[in-house]
């Protein structure tokens, strides 16, 4: 029987849990959610991982060798606490003892818990099984409610001295804003609706562009720049091969992450900066589990 993991990923809008195997594959009818959202609660969040963990773990087929946890974040790894920006009561919370409690009533009691950044669960799975495979230096991150990722090196994550390396989101951009409140999903809303347009959503925001609005396509494409032009900058510092781009409002349209890499090569001052190829990612709404479960079998 092959190695298996629960993987649960806590995002700004959910909590899920799901059993992944030894080849990065999530394990059909073993996925399952529940909304969390910005009021958020620590004994709300805990009861929602009672659930997902509990329903996750009743459908392995074989032993559980392990369960990964990829949080928005700040995090404390050494404390298992996390603190996310767009959670605030959650912060502070013992996410790591919570999800002990969880799999220990799931029957997993005593299996090793690991507790990371949902950047750097992503960059994990990209580099195992999605797009960035092969890569001596690598960057996957995530547009979407909020803007983060995490870097590979030489094959290994890279963590930071708390375990919070690759919050891209807080890197300053445009008028000396962190690039999240520039460039992220509800950010580009609001600038659309600053400037006319009378949408709520960035799916409307996606079907306007196409249909021609042309507010919403400049609501895109200032996104697209603000995070091409930073990735430019992490390019140069880093020296990356390959960028994978996913979350939600990269599909906000075709040429998204064209454009992101087009602004990358239109802002990169060095030569191997400008080399970085910058690609959609691989793993589509997989890749937070995957990478929680890679924090247990890689």
């Amino acid at each position: 029987m092959t190695d298996l993991a629960l993987a649960v990923d806590l995002g700004g809008t959910k909590v899920e849990a799901a059993l992944v195997d030894a080849t990065g594959t999530v394990l059909p009818g073993t996925r399952h959610r529940r909304p969390t959202g910005p009021d958020a609660t620590p004994e709300l969040l805990h009861g929602a991982l009672i659930q997902v963990v509990r329903q996750a773990a009743a459908n392995a087929p074989g032993p559980v060798r392990g369960v990964g946890i990829g949080s928005a974040g700040p995090i404390d790894h050494a404390a298992g606490t996390i603190m996310p920006v767009n959670m605030p009561a959650l912060r502070g919370m013992g996410l790591k003892d919570a999800v002990v409690d969880a799999a220990a009533r799931a029957g997993l009691d005593g299996v090793p818990v690991h507790l990371g950044h949902d950047g750097g669960c992503l960059a994990l799975a990209e580099s195992w099984v999605g797009a960035t495979r092969g890569a001596r230096a690598s960057l996957a991150f995530v547009v979407s409610t909020g803007i983060g990722g995490g870097f590979i090196l030489d094959g290994h994550l890279v963590s930071g001295a708390t375990g919070n390396a690759g919050h891209l989101g807080q890197m300053h951009s445009e008028n000396g804003r962190c690039l999240e409140r520039v460039a992220s999903g509800p950010a580009s809303v609001d600038w659309a609706r600053e400037h006319g347009w009378d949408g709520d959503s960035g799916e409307q925001l996606g079907r306007d562009a196409a249909s021609g609005d042309r507010v919403a396509r400049a609501a895109i494409e200032r996104s697209a720049g603000a995070v091409g032009e930073a990735l430019a900058d992490v390019a140069a510092l880093v020296d990356l091969e390959v960028i994978a781009v996913g979350g939600g409002f990269s599909h906000v349209s075709d040429d998204y992450v064209a454009m992101v890499g087009a602004a990358l090569r239109s802002a990169a001052v060095l030569d191997y900066a400008r080399a970085a190829r910058v690609v959609p990612s691989g793993l589509h709404g997989d890749g937070p589990l995957v990478g929680a479960a890679a924090l247990v079998l890689r």
